[in-house]
């Protein structure tokens, strides 16, 4: 029997959620994959108590140290915060310094390849700004695009966080080639053997000049090079057509395009990939929720479907089916 791949979970900024949704997720059901914590094992051991999980703690220095026992968490412990770094629901500098030595550990652990691939837990951006300097983006535009994850309904966007004004000049012919050759070379490693790639429209029933000139024939010669893409489709079915299974992927040209069909299809659940990146790297789709940080009260789907996609395409199995089936 093949082992299960190894994931590396960075807790988040322990005075939000995140250490709290990754304690849950592990104890809420299999998550096909051995679990290797990024973090500090002293904030995972408050809150296996603040959340009266069965799990244990146990802290390594090193990764081949990792026993991936039953009912016992590895945590890989750079042991860079103190206790008194932590106070749920506050920015802390030194958290913020933690959560960006913790991703880069994971990071390196990936491109190494000791590790299939990496989840994220959520951090907060000001923290980081106070205590590591300016957070870098996750996305690297032209090079990285957004992936949003929610059961079915899966969506690449060609932009993220750039203005309307800007879109248009962003819809050009090979930059939307480009990420449906992504896209598809993406999807079949990651076990999804014919892709079904759906291309949105940009105007109101994907009639218009950027149809015409450019999103068009991108797609025909995404088939011409015997990718199975369609489209210009247009955006105000298309995203219900991947709810049905129509399509394996959406590809989205603007930010809200994309986010206001994933989050009114399910906001419970949801997670975030980074495509084009040299490993599989996803997080949650939520931030640190400083507002209910160390109540015990953080709900922790997101972060259990993040592990399990994770874990599903490193293995080469493709996307997971029947998500929130735990009664969440």
């Amino acid at each position: 029997m093949n082992e299960q791949p190894i994931v590396a979970i960075t807790i988040g900024d322990p005075c939000g959620i995140g250490p709290e949704v990754v304690v849950k997720a592990l104890a809420a059901g299999d998550i096909s994959a051995r679990a290797l914590l990024i973090g500090d094992a002293f904030v995972v051991e408050q809150t296996i108590a603040l959340t009266k999980t069965a799990l244990t703690v146990r802290p390594i220095d090193a990764p081949d140290q990792a026993r991936f026992a039953p009912g016992c968490v590895d945590v890989l412990d750079p042991k860079t915060l103190r206790p008194e770094d932590v106070t749920p629901g506050k920015i802390s500098p030194a958290c913020g310094r933690a959560v960006t030595q913790w991703w880069e550990t994971a990071t390196g652990l990936a491109q190494s390849g000791k590790v299939a691939a990496i989840v994220k837990g959520p951090v907060n951006t000001e923290a980081i700004r106070q205590g590591a300097g300016p957070a870098q983006g996750a996305v690297e535009p032209g090079k990285t695009y957004l992936f949003l994850i929610t059961g079915p309904l899966r969506v690449v966007h060609l932009t993220d966080h750039i203005p309307l004004s800007q879109v248009l000049g962003e819809i050009k012919l090979e930059k939307i080639l480009k990420l449906i050759r992504l896209t598809h070379t993406s999807l079949r490693g990651w076990g999804v053997p014919d892709p079904r790639i759906g291309v949105a429209g940009f105007n109101p029933h994907a009639h218009g000049a950027e149809e015409e000139r450019e999103i068009a024939p991108a797609v025909a010669q995404a088939r011409r090079e015997g990718i199975n893409a369609a489209g210009p489709v247009p955006p105000d079915s298309l995203f219900r057509q991947c709810i049905e299974e129509r399509y394996d992927c959406v590809v989205a040209h603007y930010h809200d395009q994309g986010h206001i069909a994933v989050k009114t299809w399910g906001f419970r659940g949801n997670c975030a990939l980074i495509l084009g990146a040299p490993y599989i790297r996803l997080s949650v789709a939520h931030g640190t929720a400083f507002d209910i940080a160390g109540r015990g009260i953080a709900g922790h789907e997101s972060m259990w479907e993040a592990m399990r996609t994770a874990a599903w395409l490193a293995g080469g199995r493709g996307f997971p089916r029947a998500p929130l089936e735990k009664g969440f």
